[in-house]
């Protein structure tokens, strides 16, 4: 285990390790302040722990959320991390597809346990993910037990969109309405579903189109959807994982 500080002497960060049936992975941990606070999982886009990624989960620490980052390629090439042009963009599709998404997942949730049996983690844990892990929050609060969940802009959602009935926790679900990978009568089916389910919600910036919120990656950022969407999201964490 190894402490250093991020994102400018802000939050301070060690990495944990998580061992499930073929193997270890990382799991970098950031934790706020004052040292403790509820849990999040955060999960990776295509693009790894980037720097974005780090970006956010220091947001999240600072807010006073114990954040977790599992290294989900860690089968396909460790602590994976990509530029975010079209080379960057290439090399991150070329890797993401060799992931198994049933293993990915079964690590999400392995973090979760982990995250819970930290004494840092105080009032619950949640799962919270971009693009590929916008799909794997989704499965996780299917299949597991958090308190919490946001998916931002995950491109399987719309055709799983039944796992919505197998979950109990509040989950908050963000797309672009420009988006390409994910079209807008897909994004329709997951607001028809939404309606029906107490504890869910969805948010369409329709202006934007697919991982709007990415800052450092100029091909997807859009300033004013990101924005917005960030306040609904953390307007929606205080409402349902207070810390």
């Amino acid at each position: 285990m190894h402490r250093t500080t991020d994102e400018g002497e802000r939050v301070t960060v060690r990495t944990d390790r998580v061992e499930v049936a073929d193997g270890t992975f990382d799991l970098p941990v950031w934790l706020p302040a004052d040292g403790h606070g509820p849990g999040l999982v955060l999960i990776q886009e295509i693009f790894g722990l980037d720097g974005y990624l780090r970006s956010v989960a220091a947001d999240l620490a600072e807010l006073g959320y114990v954040v977790v980052v599992p290294d989900l390629f860690w089968r396909i090439q460790r602590n994976w991390s990509s530029g975010h042009d079209e080379a960057g963009l290439n090399a991150s599709l070329e890797v993401s597809g060799k992931f198994d998404p049933a293993l990915g997942e079964a690590d999400v949730l392995a973090a979760l346990r982990h995250l819970r049996g930290l004494p840092e983690v105080r009032g619950g844990a949640g799962v919270f993910g971009f693009c590929l892990g916008g799909s794997l929050a989704f499965a996780a609060a299917a299949h597991g037990d958090p308190d919490v969940a946001v998916s931002f802009y995950g491109s399987t959602v719309p055709e799983q969109i039944a796992l919505l009935d197998e979950i109990t926790c509040p989950i908050q679900f963000h797309f672009g309405g420009q988006d390409p990978y994910i079209p807008a009568d897909s994004v329709r089916r997951v607001e028809a579903a939404v309606a029906g389910h107490p504890g869910a919600e969805i948010h369409v910036q329709e202006e934007a189109g697919h991982a709007f919120h990415n800052h450092v990656a100029p091909m997807f950022h859009h300033p004013e959807a990101a924005a917005t969407a960030w306040r609904l999201t953390t307007a929606f964490l205080r409402r349902q994982l207070p810390a």
